[in-house]
């Protein structure tokens, strides 16, 4: 199993820095997020907090007394001690996900110190190698939706693939212009979100748009109902799922066995469960691709180095962060991206 790979690293942590990170995005919100750093005998391992609260970000950075982190563990002790541990101090966030994305934070620093720790990385760890990662730009289009926004990043970059989130405001012309690039891999319903910013409420009509126009393309978190059940009878391999896959107890909930699922480190929040899914994807051929949460930092380089040890060449929604900006300019990386020359632990540069 993959986990038990690593729960032995041993693992010393003198201190740990918090460092908070804004910037404006290409979805009209400004992100912010903050680094963990780790530091023990010489070595910094990093993580990243993808709260969706930028208050909450504040308040983490606002309170004098520290974690208690400061000792000598094994990995998997450390993941054990974090448990014990109230991340947000008592506060009730405005998801209870966010805990999850917050304990990833630490857990992912804790791996990438101990690996450094050790002068190892995780494919030499994990007994595999780097491939060069395939990557898609998740974007959702202008208002009123017309398309012009994928199709200008075409005329940029002509072999861009994308995932895009349809709303009920697409109409079949809009459909129709985004199916006749071929470039849309992936179209992601927000049909499991409910009380957020993103939330597209199920739509028969919509899905149905979706299912026909794009008839190779996967099809993310629909919201199953009475009415929208029926439209994926004989489509259920191309639909894959999201948000609620947090551990393999929800995977296993799903309403059919997938043949596609997107993993998001930061909904598993500790290590073993992430590397546990994975096993448990594997072991049942179920396809997997990497998937973001507007990243900043260091938190994409781990994206990047997980889907390179392990869906190198699906459609993963890990692109660059300079994707993710208003107005990217300059050269920007383009698909497949190269694996590290000289990998050191976690980290992907």
């Amino acid at each position: 199993m993959l986990y038990d790979s690593v729960a032995d690293l041993d693992l010393t942590i003198d201190d740990y820095e918090l460092d908070r990170r804004e910037r404006d995005t290409s979805s009209g919100f400004t992100r912010a997020t903050t680094v963990v750093s780790l530091r023990g005998d010489g070595d910094v391992g990093r993580g990243e907090d993808v709260t969706y609260d930028n208050d909450a970000h504040d308040a983490l950075q606002g309170v004098d007394e520290p974690f208690d982190l400061t000792a000598t563990y094994t990995l998997d002790e450390f993941s054990g001690h974090l448990s014990d541990i109230d991340l947000f101090r008592g506060a009730e966030p405005g998801q209870a996900i966010f805990r999850n994305y917050r304990r990833w934070a630490f857990e992912s620093a804790a791996l990438d110190l101990a690996l450094r720790q050790a002068d190892t990385d995780l494919a030499e760890r994990l007994g595999r190698t780097y491939d060069p990662v395939r990557f898609v730009v998740s974007t959702r289009l202008e208002e009123p939706p017309t398309g012009d926004r994928v199709l200008d990043w075409l005329d940029r970059y002509p072999d861009l693939e994308f995932k895009l989130d349809p709303t009920s405001e697409w109409t079949d012309e809009v459909v129709d212009r985004l199916a006749a690039t071929d470039a849309v891999r992936t179209l992601d319903l927000k049909g499991q979100y409910h009380g957020t910013t993103v939330d597209q409420p199920a739509d028969p009509a919509l899905y149905e748009r979706v299912i026909e126009g794009f008839p190779e393309a996967l099809i993310e978190d629909p919201e199953l109902n009475d009415e929208t059940r029926p439209l994926f009878e004989g489509e259920e391999a191309r639909v894959t799922w999201d948000y609620p896959i947090r551990g393999v107890e929800t995977v296993e909930e799903l309403p059919w066995k997938p043949e596609w699922l997107n993993i998001k480190p930061s909904r598993f929040g500790s290590v073993r469960s992430l590397f546990d899914t994975i096993d448990h994807c594997r072991e049942r051929d179920i396809e997997m691709f990497g998937g973001g949460q507007f990243e900043l930092d260091v938190g994409r380089e781990h994206l990047h180095a997980i889907a390179s040890l392990f869906y190198p060449d699906a459609p993963n929604d890990v692109a660059p962060s300079a994707y993710n900006d208003p107005d990217p300019s300059g050269d920007l990386p383009t698909s497949p991206l190269a694996p590290p020359a000289d990998p050191q632990g976690l980290s992907w540069e």
